[in-house]
């Protein structure tokens, strides 16, 4: 096996030098090693490792068998390593199994030829035997007991063989938790099938849950740790990294990713701010180091030369750990940087209704995160002005809350007319409420983009291609509500200079994302939703619009003579009231306004 070293940063990477340990797993290897070496002769017993995915479990089981290869002659045992994961879907893992094993142990002088023959028939039986034994009839159920005798029989040779063999034989178990259920049950069946066989130790480390969720069809006939107990005679749960010890690691990577980079442009005091008072908080387990580390060996080289680093890497947490933030900070350049304008009360405004939408615990990292990078809100919170000495530096220091180099920093980001994925989620976790549902979308309309359009239009768009699916249709209603509520200050924040000839006005933009949304709807609740707009006088322009679009819809299919009128988005009945109640709605308003 190759050594891994330390600036592998890959989800699967993983260590086999304990002298590399930086989470303290070499202790509690090495103390499993003399254990697995010195208890008593056991009967195939089984010894499984718990640990969350990228846990670190594959470095301690690596370890583990570094310590074991480590024993003196007489104590050191006989390893066999099984990766069935590589074989899953592909071949039989009970056969191929046996065919590891026999590998191995032919390869021991100190292994009797009697072992390696009765084991080569125990294996070619076993591995013989149908799975799941779903299978029916007279012939097979003869055929099964006749092997499976045969079997008993060539286990308990094997058995008095293995009495006799005096090194011990570990086999060491790895990525079980990726496999499929039924090649999870398979591998567990060879436990079961080999569990007296004296001298034998299997060491596996794995997801818990993952598995128990696989295997088990319903968790209320029975437990995980039931299930689990059938097969396992003593387990641990892998030990829990310290802060510290995570900090540590974390620097190692880093320190691979940023070695070309001279150490003067890293201002230690400030890239100790930065990091204890914001990243560190995001730092809990392996896991969050390796999505970060990932993400920075990706996009740092292409921007090393152009950018401050420690800035690059506070970005780089919001990135991974607040998306949200960070595509905020990407659309509004002219927020963060450059003249405090809008007003310093709005940005003030603005910043606390970011925040107010993180959890709870993160809070106060993603604000000072913000504070340091982005002087201009330090200013605001504390009733200060910047200098413009200071804005020089910035642009010397190749700082993110420089104008000119602010769009160096989201290079490899999406481009600023596509709202990520995770934004868009977010905002549709506030459908269930309408009133919040309709203060997000004023907000977004209030946010420009480059050409003048607002997030607002973007996020119509871009949901308009995936109602059906992300829009439960319970929720329909009262989105649509939203919208005619606020398709007037939509609207006002659109910059009419900026479309060109054949670009669409927001009125047509909001009106057929409407009229997609009313499609999920019966017929009567089309006609109701768009009675009541009309009646509260809300949106008079996109109600024009709506009704003039049915009138042509209902022309055109009224050419021809086929009964079409179910694809209509209201009958022809409904049509015509709401077309009354339209105009007298603008009769009502214009007589007001007199």
């Amino acid at each position: 096996m190759t050594q891994t070293e330390i600036n592998d940063i890959s989800v699967d990477s993983s260590l086999v030098d304990p002298e590399k340990d930086l989470l303290g797993h070499a202790n509690f290897a090495k103390y499993l090693a003399d254990s697995i070496c010195k208890m008593p002769f056991p009967e195939g017993f089984v010894i499984a490792v718990y640990g969350s995915w990228n846990s670190g479990k594959s470095t301690l089981l690596n370890f583990v068998v570094h310590y074991l290869q480590q024993k003196p002659d007489e104590e050191q045992p006989i390893i066999v390593p099984f990766n069935p994961w590589l074989l899953s879907g592909h071949e039989n893992i009970t056969r191929r199994f046996f065919e590891q094993l026999q590998n191995v142990l032919s390869q021991e002088s100190s292994v009797s030829r009697g072992l390696k023959g009765r084991l080569a028939d125990f294996a070619a039986i076993i591995s013989d035997i149908p799975l799941p034994y779903a299978q029916t009839g007279k012939a097979l159920a003869a055929l099964l007991d006749e092997k499976d005798k045969e079997a008993a029989q060539l286990k308990e040779e094997v058995e008095d063989t293995l009495v006799q063999q005096q090194r011990r034989i570990v086999v060491t178990i790895d990525d079980i938790d990726r496999l499929a259920a039924e090649d999870i049950k398979q591998l567990f069946r060879i436990f079961k099938a080999m569990r007296n066989f004296t001298n034998v130790v299997y060491l596996i480390v794995f997801d818990k849950e993952e598995i128990v969720r696989k295997t088990i069809a319903d968790p209320k006939e029975i437990s995980g740790e039931t299930y689990l107990e059938k097969f396992i005679q003593v387990s641990f749960e892998l030990p829990i990294p310290d802060k510290t010890s995570l900090r540590r690691l974390l620097f190692a990577k880093l320190d691979n990713i940023f070695a070309e980079t001279p150490k003067p442009k890293i201002n230690q005091t400030r890239w100790g701010d930065i990091y204890f008072q914001g990243i560190d908080r995001f730092i809990t387990n392996i896991r969050n180091i390796v999505r970060f580390v990932n993400t920075l060996s990706v996009t740092y080289p292409a921007v090393k030369d152009e950018v401050n680093p420690v800035d690059y890497i506070a970005i780089e947490s919001l990135r991974v750990f607040s998306p949200k933030i960070y595509s905020i900070i990407h659309q509004n350049p002219h927020i963060f940087v450059g003249e405090v304008n809008p007003s310093r009360d709005e940005l003030n405004s603005l910043l606390n209704t970011w925040i107010a939408q993180l959890p709870d615990e993160d809070k106060q990292s993603i604000k000072n995160l913000l504070m340091y990078l982005f002087p201009k809100f330090k200013s605001i919170l504390g009733n200060t002005y910047l200098d413009e000495k200071q804005k020089l530096e910035w642009r010397e220091q190749l700082r993110v809350c420089s104008l000119e180099i602010f769009p160096i920093y989201f290079r490899l980001s999406l481009s600023a007319d596509e709202l990520c994925n995770i934004q868009r989620k977010t905002i549709l976790g506030l459908i269930g409420d309408e009133d919040k549902f309709r203060n997000h979308l004023i907000e977004l309309a209030k946010q420009k983009l480059p050409g003048g359009t607002t997030q607002a239009r973007v996020f119509i768009e871009q949901l308009e291609n995936s109602i059906e699916q992300e829009i439960p249709g319970n929720y329909i209603p009262s989105i649509v509500e939203a919208l005619f509520d606020v398709s007037e200050q939509l609207s006002l924040c659109q910059n009419d200079e900026s479309n060109g000839i054949l670009d669409f006005g927001d009125e047509v933009i909001i009106s057929r994302f409407i009229l997609r949304l009313l499609r999920q709807l019966d017929e009567t609740s089309r006609f109701e939703l768009l009675k009541k707009a009309i009646t509260q006088g809300k949106a008079l322009a996109i109600i024009n619009h709506e009704i003039a679009t049915l009138k042509d819809q209902q022309s055109q299919y009224g050419v021809d003579k086929f009964n079409l009128e179910e694809e209509w988005l209201v009958n022809a009945q409904h049509l015509k009231e709401l077309e009354e109640m339209t105009t007298k709605t603008q009769v009502k308003n214009e007589t007001k306004g007199k």
